[in-house]
């Protein structure tokens, strides 16, 4: 493991950064302004790689909120009166900066949320395919036609903006979370409140209102309130003013987010926690299985809803697959994620790798058998494989977040399904099988939202319907799927000719 003590490059002061706005990211983004921190209290945010403090931030507050739904209600009717091509050539520009700052970007994920250079590039590419995605959709066809039962009638269905939108984003891929909502709403008419979490309140959110300020958005529609979510998040979550609350984060959190939300007649969407499966046939191509395994279990130190959470292997299989995952996760470079070939970086926070840790431990106290890592170095956790493991162990029943992989053997494909779906959540997950037809009806029989063949389950298309069922949530995210979140549909009939009526 390499040395983490701090370095020179400590020194960098992100308010210099091409990106960041004039006055710093010590602000709230208000009605188009950057409002000090004044006498609020503040966000510490530390570099998970040093535990150095590399920003400031102001802690908004209850009456934050409130300002901040109110300015969005006031700012969206005008919003939405703006052609369409308007709406959608500010998300452009908005996306071209993004792609312009590139390299800001990836000094602040890796400042801010531990990101490596691999996972900047990542989201930055995801953020703007988002974005683009994001803009078609206010070109697309505002409403139909429909016959109807009644002579001389005539049946029109309209889409309208919802209104105002709340946003609530966590830490591990802060831009894209935020930008999948943000982007589409934007472009759809609607005005927007967005929370980004407080670990990543740059990333997860003054970014983007550094973007849409440059490209020109008119000031109220997009309003960004950094905070604590244990001081404002049920505020901002149950408030009567928007129309629809995003959230994305941990179920238990938002089982709550979306009681609130209901319970104020706003429509929830939810993507929540996950405990995918990575499933290998006996008939699998055995490498291309472990390349896969590798990837969607330590990127970004496995810290992503859709990251395997379990690795499910045919006895057959089991020994040459554990062995080959153990040789990859020993031979993954761990490092700042500024050093230079650093594939995995720190996880974000003590209190996740406490959980990482303990769930690790735990389950080699109940018989399970360590195979590669299991050691951590402050926030820098070993990629860990662990061998001899059953569906009840901690760190497979549970959704870790971490770079561990657990492996338990089935001996059916029935035996494998059966695993796979023993769990509340129903997120994402992977099969692989030289037999297409036959990974297709494993893929069939799981509970999930997702499922990809002879791949791994970290994959997302801002094209592509993205969600999961059961405890990882409800709804779905990206092109016409989250439209249909965004905006409301009215029905307005024309009676085109005198209608008889029975009295």
């Amino acid at each position: 493991m390499s040395d983490t003590n701090a370095t020179a490059d400590d020194a960098i002061d992100v308010d210099t950064l091409e990106i960041a706005p004039e006055t710093g990211w010590n602000n709230l983004y208000l009605d188009g302004e950057w409002v000090s921190a004044g006498d609020r209290e503040s966000i510490d945010i530390e570099n998970p790689a040093t535990r150095t403090t590399m920003a400031t931030v102001p802690s908004a507050t209850v009456e934050d909120i409130d300002e901040a739904y109110a300015i969005a209600e006031t700012a969206q009717d005008a919003w939405a009166e703006r052609p369409p091509q308007e709406r959608a050539g500010i998300v452009t520009e908005a996306c071209q900066r993004l792609g312009a700052y590139a390299e800001d970007l990836a000094t602040l994920f890796a400042l801010e949320c531990g990101g490596v250079q691999l996972k900047a590039d990542f989201e930055t590419q995801l953020a703007q395919g988002t974005m683009e995605v994001g803009a078609g959709l206010a070109m697309r066809d505002g409403g139909r036609r429909k016959e109807s039962v009644t002579p001389g009638k005539e049946n029109l269905l309209v889409r309208e903006p919802a209104g105002v939108v709340g946003v609530i984003t966590p830490w591990n891929f802060p831009l894209y979370l935020s930008s999948r909502v943000v982007a589409p709403a934007i472009a759809l008419g609607n005005s927007v409140v967005l929370k980004p979490d407080e670990h990543t309140p740059i990333t997860g959110g003054l970014v983007l209102a550094t973007v849409f300020e440059e490209a020109g958005l008119p000031d109220g529609v997009l309003n960004v309130v950094p905070g604590y979510g244990h001081e404002i998040g049920d505020h901002f979550s149950g408030h009567p003013t928007p129309s629809v609350m995003s959230f994305t984060g941990s179920s238990e959190v938002g089982r709550g987010v979306g009681q609130r939300a209901v319970g104020s007649y706003t429509e929830p969407a939810l993507e929540l926690g996950g405990n995918n499966a990575h499933i290998v046939l006996e008939d699998a191509d055995l490498e291309r299985a472990i390349d896969a395994g590798a990837f969607g279990s330590f990127t970004h130190q496995g810290q992503e809803c859709i990251s395997i959470n379990r690795h499910l292997v045919h006895e057959s299989l089991y020994d040459k697959y554990v062995a080959g995952l153990a040789d990859r996760a020993e031979q993954l470079p761990i490092g700042d994620p500024r050093e230079e070939g650093a594939l995995v970086g720190p996880v974000i926070n003590e209190s996740q790798r406490d959980k990482i840790v303990g769930f690790v431990d735990e389950t080699i106290a109940q018989g399970a058998t360590l195979e590669a890592g299991g050691d951590h170095d402050g926030l820098f956790v070993e990629p860990t494989v662990l061998s001899d493991v059953t569906g009840e162990m901690p760190v497979a029943c549970n959704e870790h977040f971490g770079p561990v992989a657990p492996v338990i053997p089935f001996a059916t494909d029935e035996e494998a399904i059966r695993i796979a779906n023993d769990t509340e959540y129903g997120l994402s997950g992977s099969v692989h099988s030289t037999d297409v037809s036959r990974a297709r009806d494993v893929a069939d029989a799981l509970e999930t939202g997702m499922v990809h063949i002879n791949d791994q389950p970290l994959n997302d298309e801002p094209h592509v319907a993205f969600g999961g069922v059961g405890a990882s949530g409800m709804g779905r995210y990206n092109d016409e799927w989250i439209l249909e979140t965004l905006t409301t549909v009215k029905w307005i009939s024309v009676q085109r000719e005198p209608r008889e009526y029975p009295y």
